[in-house]
């Protein structure tokens, strides 16, 4: 049986609710690191107003250090807002959306010793840099791109992410050395990958896609795609 519009929409959701799962330790260390550091400050500054003489100079230091702490974990707050599929929102450069994916999943692939490699262009921005609309809907685009990789290629050593002839982004699943491959008396154990019911095949990764209103070309290891929608 084919699956209605709706039935595609809900698919296209779940695949949506995944990649911010999996994306919420990275969101959930930038909260509770200024609170962290907040704590600290509290009470160091208790320290010093019970001390028998204060030094205004360090309680101000103190409260400095706490109010630019406040300040970063608004901003991280903030940043929840752009996981929403707003119809218009401020829309974001390529490097800035590499650098976004990249920071998000660079700690849970590391752990698992898969590296992510990206392409020197894509590294600083550049004066000028044209700003894509859709900015959420390009951010899970990316990160769903990297998680089909991550999930469904066999052996993976690396996943780079280069930039593409017409402004777009080429993802590709580098597999580990044939000659480790050959000797090994047993499979690698593939632990870090999601469970099979969770795994980002192609048919997700299409629906996805298709339900943000973006092309993607999907090839052997390689998944190709403009920023602008179709």
């Amino acid at each position: 049986m084919k699956a209605s519009p709706g039935a595609r929409s809900w698919i296209a959701a779940g695949v949506r609710h995944e990649l911010l799962t999996r994306a919420l330790p990275a969101l959930r260390h930038d909260m509770s690191a200024p609170v962290s550091v907040m704590r600290m400050g509290l009470l160091m500054l208790r320290r010093q107003v019970a001390a028998p003489t204060i030094d205004p100079a360090a309680c101000e230091q103190r409260v400095a250090l706490i109010d630019n702490q406040i300040g970063e974990l608004i901003s991280a707050v903030r940043s929840l807002r752009d996981w929403e599929l707003a119809t218009n929102d401020d829309g974001i450069t390529r490097t800035a959306l590499v650098t976004q994916c990249v920071g998000l999943m660079r700690a849970a692939f590391d752990l698992h010793s898969v590296r992510l490699d990206v392409d020197e262009s894509l590294l600083a921005p550049v004066d000028g840099e044209p700003v894509y609309p859709a900015g959420a809907a390009l951010r899970y685009l990316l990160l769903g791109v990297m998680g089909h990789l991550h999930d469904t290629a066999a052996r993976v050593a690396s996943i780079t992410i280069k930039a593409d002839v017409d402004g777009g982004l080429c993802v590709s699943a580098i597999h580990g050395s044939p000659e480790a491959s050959e000797f090994d008396s047993e499979p690698t154990p593939e632990s870090h990958r999601a469970p099979r019911a969770l795994a980002i095949d192609a048919i997700a990764l299409q629906s996805l896609a298709e339900d943000l209103g973006y092309l993607l070309l999907i090839e052997r290891d390689t998944v190709c795609f403009a920023l602008t929608p179709a």
